[in-house]
């Protein structure tokens, strides 16, 4: 992996300033550059033919899936390289736009702010009956981080964490699942688990550094990257859930949910596609082709 990646989490675990506010195009930098494909060009819909570009809303939070480079105002990471790639094939201009917080990123797409989402986002029945889904990852492995002098974990499963304090981000899947697994554990006569929320990842992880919280859950291949770049974090367990798939969001029947499902399923034949998971040392993740809404539910 690059230096810059490695430098920048550090960057990653603290809150963006002002001088980054929601909604501004971001610069970036991309793995690759593939050509893009007349074809796929002419299924876009008229309005982005016409516009040249996607804007895609992304929540920066942490290597390697999308965060700001050392010089805190460019993004990198895998979605920006998965979208980035998108794009490019489909042979349009990619404007990506900072959303300042998970829980924009619906609305931002329900309202037209937004063509398209990349943000770590599961594809969920419940959140498909407000978006569509392409999806391109998956992401059935999560992970708990703690401090590394701590004597917590390592945890395998939810039945485990029963009594616990876990924090999660707000709007992610991994609350649900905490406050799910919660309502299991009473239900069975143990310990609810106490579930802080969080903003984001970063403050969620720095409450772990600080000693706010002893744990936090999230997706496994960042806290997995920060527990070995911060020497006062640890993987403090794992745990496999049913295959969950990380999905390009889009506003709900967006003519855009084919071409980009078409153009993704060509990064995958091409071999682009697993270039980009190897990059980042995520090929574990690979799917073998992009599925479309429903497709994305196991």
């Amino acid at each position: 992996m690059k230096r810059s990646a490695l430098t920048a989490a550090a960057f990653a675990l603290l809150p963006l300033t002002g001088a980054f506010a929601a909604d501004k195009g971001v610069p970036f930098n991309a793995t690759a550059k593939p050509e893009a494909d007349a074809a796929l060009h002419d299924s876009l819909p008229e309005a982005i033919k016409k516009r040249g570009s996607i804007i895609a809303g992304t929540n920066p939070n942490t290597p390697p899936t999308t965060f700001y480079q050392a010089d805190n105002k460019t993004l990198a990471g895998r979605e920006i390289d998965i979208i980035s790639a998108v794009a490019d094939r489909l042979g349009v201009k990619l404007d990506l736009r900072d959303t300042g917080g998970f829980d924009n990123i619906i609305p931002g797409l329900k309202s037209g702010r937004y063509d398209a989402a990349i943000s770590n986002i599961d594809a969920n029945a419940k959140r498909l009956e407000q978006v569509d889904f392409v999806g391109y990852y998956n992401a059935s492995k999560l992970a708990l981080v703690g401090r590394a002098d701590s004597d917590k974990g390592p945890f395998n499963s939810f039945a485990e964490l029963c009594g616990q304090t876990v924090g999660a981000g707000a709007g992610t899947s991994q609350v649900t699942r905490l406050q799910q697994a919660s309502e299991a554990c009473v239900a069975d006569g143990k310990p609810a688990i106490n579930v802080p929320i969080f903003p984001d990842r970063p403050a969620g992880v720095q409450a772990v550094i600080s000693g706010r919280v002893p744990m936090f859950f999230g997706p496994y291949e960042g806290l997995r990257y920060q527990a070995s770049q911060v020497k006062a974090l640890k993987l403090a367990g794992e745990i496999t859930i049913e295959d969950t798939i990380v999905s390009i969001a889009l506003a709900k029947d967006s003519p855009l949910g084919k071409p980009i499902q078409a153009a993704l399923n060509s990064l995958i034949k091409d071999g682009t596609y697993q270039q980009i998971l190897d990059k980042w040392e995520i090929g574990f993740g690979a799917v073998e082709s992009a599925g479309l809404n429903a497709e994305n539910l196991k």
